[in-house]
């Protein structure tokens, strides 16, 4: 595993240095200056991430949730395209490392939807889930999940996103 990612505009990001932050339930903010920046970041999260880890994702339509999950998949391994499930509500790809729960709850009427697709078997599995929009199920997620927030900020530039990262556990030391 890299160090360090130097291949897009964001400046070196040492994964040591935000999962020494994150297990400390402190905030990491990165400034992405492109989509390919925001997608790195992903795939640095990916790479790292562990069976049973609950990533949520919130931030405007259009602010990059897509591509930051595409680049997640990619650092997971999943070697196929990956596309927003805005209609089916979850799609799974079982080609990476560990089996990836795409979740995008946009059209969820109700919670109780969640519970006919069968939520749990993925929240509580060997894969790790990735929820957009989960500030609309807040009330049946675990107290363990990894909060990441990507915001516009457009007096900065059309494609300048912030994109902030803070795990919310019980136990220290869940980011490996």
């Amino acid at each position: 595993m890299e160090s360090s990612n130097r291949e897009s505009g964001i400046e070196t990001i040492k994964i040591e240095e935000i999962q020494a932050k994150l297990n400390k339930g402190e905030w990491v903010t990165v400034h992405s200056k492109a989509p390919e920046d925001t997608a790195a970041l992903g795939a640095l999260l990916g790479r790292t991430a562990s069976p049973g880890q609950i990533y949520t994702l919130t931030g405007d339509l259009g602010v990059g949730k897509t591509v930051f999950t595409q680049g997640f998949a990619k650092g997971l391994g999943v070697a196929g395209p990956v596309n927003s499930p805005t209609f089916t509500i979850v799609q799974i790809y079982e080609d990476g490392r560990l089996p990836f729960y795409h979740f995008d709850v946009y059209r969820i009427a109700d919670v109780e939807e969640m519970e006919e697709i069968g939520y749990e078997d993925c929240f509580y599995g060997d894969g790790v889930c990735l929820i957009e929009w989960a500030e609309l199920i807040e009330e049946i997620l675990p107290r363990d999940i990894v909060q990441v927030i990507i915001e516009k900020d457009l007096e900065k530039g059309f494609d300048y996103r912030r994109i902030s990262v803070k795990s919310h556990f019980k136990r220290p030391g869940e980011i490996k």
